[in-house]
């Protein structure tokens, strides 16, 4: 009997001094109002612990923009744990507004999601878990504790432990579901009797003188009140007793099975409820006593012919009445001790079972585990298996192979000495240090240019003239100096020491050079020099204006290159449009960098003092002429002068003033070149803007090449490129030049390489035919050997070609 009422006194401890109200937060507008009711209610009684309990369904598979829901099985893991991170962020964003409703009325709140397809079970097991005695939620309009209703809060309220009490919130009315704890405010003490008894027997005083007409006396009206007093404090204790006794049945009915559950704990729980039930019996015996008992008191009352003071119990009686109603309140206190003890064992046993439960999850996912494991170990031990065997028969294979090497060990030591020397030519052809040209004999050159006929002969500089002629079947523009001593020795040496080491589009390839008489080998241009196309010599066909602006971006892209070689800038000091020669479809190269300087220094800004000014008049730098300094800058000038002749197609004599003063009137297009086209006004005019800029008579007003003049012609160049595909030009693809062909192949070659009879191969084409044949596919003779040497210089132009064909 201790135990019991010290269990009771613990458990009404615990629950006066729980200050945990619970919250099942679905998301809607409706939350919002629950969680604003719970605060209004709950932090006035010093309720100040919220846990908003929110659950989900569990994610089964990842959706798709199309509407489909993929299985988890089936997407990679990484997909997998990306979208149960947007889940989990779309929760918190969604339970922050309440949280911080919560936080703004100063309420420490804790939030707890679960992940269960049952939101009532597992609203529940957090409410038995946490022991929480106080359960808010959201209700539909047609109340919580109707019979028939179906909605999610009446399915909370009915999986929710009967110790917690469940307010249920709809549209501004309020359900409870009270807990069976709420008993104890049924139970009448003395105080309250005492109260109840005094006010029932006023109350049944004036009853008794408005029906009988005949009690008057004080000593009849007292006996009165004693015996309704004891009536309806019997009647009471008998609603009490009846509610309390069905709640116990109720609640070891709904707990039975989780109680069951609790196999260490069966002994002891029977055991109660074996006092619990004799408990009730005595309870219902004590009902049918107080039943007698009322009905003898109506029948006393009633009965119109037996005296009010005889009617009423005995002394004797009446401390009977009180010993049974004493009796009664230790029995229901009993029971109802009985009852908390049997709960909170029955939570114990819940949260011993699920421990056990997840015990038995975690050894079934530790199994999972050591069976992939053991899968895992089989495919690794497959795969070492198949690798042993992949490695025995590669070591045969290996074994087979130096048994060869070692048979063709002894014909290999004979070839040796002849390989290494082969081998010396083909390191000394493809180091950096050797040069990246062919070596022409004077006989060579005298053959190809018939003896430099005159015929033959395409132009005429101040240091040499240039025939056209055709070297191992390539056609080629070959320059010969003239006899001038260290002049022409040094050109000589310049254009050599320059070519040979640098590449780039828009620069003239070097083929081949003769040192004996000075002759340097370039690629054939077959569109002549820009000056003579845009002063229209040989009746040649006008420049478009759009290929003048892609034109001029090469021009200045070259010099760009020339000017950030590395280690050591190279300024050209001769730039000009008749050294810009044209090849096929117009395609703008550099020539004649005789004359270029080399500055030893990689700043740019540095100035190389020259006394002996070089260059063509009107294209040299005026601060070069009056200092003697050059600079990169120097360039600049020379190029916007072209820019000028490239508008124009006018001598460079006066012309940058020329066209500053029609810019300025706003004349400009009446000194434009009208066989380009129509020009656009406004590229035009930043066109000539920059031309004039680049003209400029101070090196400090000029514009920088790579940072300022670039992009722009590059965005000219595109709106050029825009208007020419608008155009209705018909273009003609170009035959190949005789040289890119393949005399095997007939075709153009992908990898040139020299043979041993000095003709040029395609290498597939020539290794081939070396296979089968020792003797030369165009001489017919005997090869000396059959090494191949590439021709860098010809799949340079090649690969030129093809990217202008394209």
């Amino acid at each position: 009997m201790d135990r019991i009422q010290e269990a009771e006194e613990n458990y009404k401890s615990q629950c006066s001094s729980s200050s945990v109200v619970a919250l099942a937060i679905k998301g809607n507008k409706k939350s919002k109002y629950v969680v604003q009711w719970a605060l209004n209610k709950f932090v006035p009684e010093g309720m100040i612990i919220f846990k908003l309990i929110h659950v989900h369904a569990g994610i089964k598979g990842v959706p798709t923009p199309m509407g489909n829901i993929i299985p988890l099985s089936q997407v990679r893991n990484d997909v997998a744990t990306a979208f149960k991170k947007e889940v989990e962020w779309q929760t918190n964003q969604m339970l922050h507004p309440f949280k911080r409703m919560c936080e703004q009325r100063k309420v420490h709140v804790d939030v707890v999601v679960i992940e269960s397809d049952d939101v009532a079970t597992a609203v529940a097991e957090e409410v038995a878990k946490g022991a929480i005695t106080k359960l808010v939620v959201g209700a539909s309009s047609r109340g919580l504790f109707r019979s028939k209703s179906k909605g999610m809060s009446a399915k909370i309220s009915v999986c929710t432990p009967r110790f917690c009490t469940v307010y249920a919130i709809s549209k501004g009315k309020l359900s409870i579901r009270p807990s069976d704890m709420h008993i104890e405010a049924n139970i009448i003490d003395d105080a309250s009797e005492t109260s109840f008894s005094s006010s029932s027997s006023s109350n049944y005083a004036s009853t008794s003188q408005t029906e009988s007409g005949s009690v008057s006396s004080y000593a009849g009206l007292h006996s009165s009140s004693l015996a309704t007093q004891r009536f309806q404090a019997l009647s009471s204790i008998n609603q009490s007793l009846l509610s309390t006794t069905s709640s116990v049945i109720d609640t070891n009915h709904s707990r039975g099975q989780s109680i069951d559950l609790g196999r260490e704990n069966t002994a002891t729980i029977s055991a109660r409820n074996s006092d619990i039930d004799h408990t009730l019996s005595r309870a219902s015996s004590c009902k049918s006593f107080i039943s007698d008992t009322e009905s003898w008191v109506h029948e006393q009352i009633s009965g119109k012919d037996v005296p009010l003071a005889t009617a009423l119990p005995s002394p004797t009686r009446q401390a009977k009445f009180n010993l049974e109603l004493e009796k009664l309140r230790i029995e229901l206190r009993h029971a109802q001790g009985l009852h908390a003890v049997a709960q909170s064992e029955n939570i114990d046993a819940s949260r011993k079972l699920n421990e056990l439960s997840k015990r038995r999850s975690e050894e079934t996912i530790k199994l999972k585990e050591i069976i992939a494991k053991e899968e895992m170990a089989k495919e690794l031990a497959r795969q070492e298996r198949e690798k042993y065997e992949a490695a025995a028969k590669e070591a045969e294979y290996l074994k087979e192979c130096a048994e060869r090497e070692a048979a063709e060990r002894k014909e290999t030591e004979l070839k040796a000495i002849q390989a290494a020397k082969e081998k010396e030519k083909l390191e000394d052809a493809l180091s950096g240090s050797a040069p990246q040209y062919r070596k022409f004999t004077w006989d060579e050159i005298v053959s190809a240019t018939s003896s430099l006929s005159e015929d033959l002969r395409i132009g005429m500089g101040a240091y040499g003239m240039v025939y056209k002629c055709t070297l191992y079947h390539t056609i080629v523009a070959v320059k010969v100096l003239k006899t001038n001593g260290n002049r022409k020795n040094k050109q000589f040496q310049q254009e050599l020491e320059i070519l040979s080491r640098i590449r780039h589009p828009n620069l003239l390839l070097l083929l081949g050079a003769c040192h004996d008489h000075g002759c340097l080998v370039y690629e054939y241009m077959e569109n002549g020099n820009l000056e003579d196309r845009l002063l229209r010599k040989n009746n040649t066909a006008p420049i478009p204006w759009f290929e003048r602006f892609r034109i001029a971006w090469e021009v200045a892209s070259a010099l760009a290159f020339l000017h950030s070689s590395k280690p050591e800038p190279i300024i050209h000091r001769d730039l000009k449009p008749a050294n810009i020669l044209l090849g096929h479809n117009l395609v703008s190269k550099i020539g004649d960098i005789g004359l270029s300087t080399v500055l030893h220094s990689d700043n740019l800004s540095t100035m190389y003092k020259d006394t002996e000014p070089v260059g063509t008049l009107c294209y040299i730098d005026p601060e070069y002429q009056r200092t003697g300094q050059i600079s990169p800058k120097s360039d600049v000038y020379a190029f916007g002068m072209v820019i000028l002749q490239l508008l124009t197609a006018k001598p460079a004599i006066a012309l940058a003033h020329k066209v500053e003063t029609a810019v300025h009137s706003g004349n400009l297009a009446d000194i434009l070149d009208p066989e380009a086209g129509t020009w656009p006004f406004q590229e035009t005019l930043e066109f000539a803007r920059l031309g004039l800029s680049c003209a400029e008579l101070r090196r400090r007003d000029r514009p920088d090449l790579k940072d300022q003049v670039l992009p722009t012609l590059e965005r000219l160049k595109e709106a050029a490129d825009r208007a020419q595909h608008s155009a209705s030009v018909v273009t003609v693809k170009s035959k190949p030049p005789n040289h890119f062909i393949c005399p095997i192949l007939r075709d153009v070659m992908e990898d040139p390489c020299v043979a041993a009879d000095g003709y040029t191969y395609d290498r597939k084409a020539i290794e081939k035919w070396l296979q089968e044949n020792d003797k030369s596919p165009m001489t017919n003779m005997a090869l000396p050997h059959k090494h191949l040497i590439p021709n860098y210089n010809l799949l340079s132009a090649i690969l030129e070609w093809k990217s202008t064909e394209i």
